[in-house]
């Protein structure tokens, strides 16, 4: 499932693609055909994305609710937008640019009242500037579940996925099975701004770098990584790989229902 940066990133290319623009909204594989007749000629006003939920808005005031799940996936072109291939549940044709949606777990209408209740449902997004820290520190200090199981819960930090998790947990030297309400306000302190930081940089860069720079392949003798998700990393599908850092193998066991990667020597219980 796409990181919160993803979906940042695709509401920046629908607003930069459509804002101020009259589109023209179908749905070629037919199960969004009704909702799109609804703000077919409209104006896109703004689009903006809220950990991993990603919203368009239209000049009659409703929005296009996305959640891509596991399997979504949006293409912008530029025109002649082409005939439709696949499975396109949304495409959104403003002359000069076109977005095709596939295989999203959701595309709805949204009124400005359902869109708050999505929001309200959610965390606190790093990668939104009025993100509320403080919010995230009472939620983080009342839990007694493992961090590594609060970091990907989207009710409290909305938009981080599984790469994000490993990685700020190994910058920060913590342990995943720590319980969350024994972290010092320090160190959570530390986890947050990373998370801002990284999110924030992965958001203009479309790609996830967690490697500080004297890890770097360049400046440590060693291969560069090659994956298909991109960017240098500590742990993330790095298991029985040695730590950059320690040598120690990087370990990776199921937390949860997703697959949970750590340095046991860098991130002792």
């Amino acid at each position: 499932m796409p990181e919160g940066h993803i979906l940042h990133r695709l509401a920046r290319e629908y607003a930069d693609s459509f804002s101020g623009h009259k589109v023209r909204v179908t749905s070629p594989q037919g199960r969004f055909a009704e909702s799109a007749s609804q703000v077919n000629g409209r104006v896109v006003t703004t689009a903006f994305a809220v950990g991993k939920h990603l919203f368009v808005n239209f000049d009659n005031d409703v929005a296009v609710h996305i959640h891509l799940g596991l399997y979504g996936d949006v293409t912008f072109g530029s025109a002649p937008t082409p005939k439709p291939v696949g499975q396109i549940r949304m495409r959104i044709d403003g002359g000069e640019r076109y977005a095709d949606l596939r295989g999203p777990t959701r595309c709805e209408l949204v009124t400005p009242d359902q869109v708050k209740a999505v929001a309200a449902r959610l965390g606190e997004d790093p990668i939104r500037p009025d993100a509320d820290i403080e919010r995230v520190w009472q939620r983080t200090t009342s839990s007694r579940s493992a961090i590594g199981s609060l970091l990907m819960d989207q009710g409290t930090y909305a938009g981080v996925g599984n790469i994000f998790r490993a990685e700020v947990l190994f910058r920060a030297r913590v342990n995943p099975s720590r319980e969350a309400r024994a972290l010092s306000r320090r160190r959570f302190d530390q986890i947050w701004v990373d998370l801002v930081e990284l999110m924030t940089g992965a958001v203009e860069v479309g790609r996830i770098d967690t490697v500080r720079p004297e890890h770097l392949p360049e400046v440590m003798g060693r291969e560069a990584r090659s994956d298909a998700h991109g960017g240098e990393v500590y742990v993330y599908r790095r298991n029985g790989q040695p730590c950059l850092i320690c040598g120690q193998r990087v370990k990776v066991a199921d937390m949860q229902g997703r697959w949970l990667y750590w340095c046991s020597r860098c991130q002792r219980s």
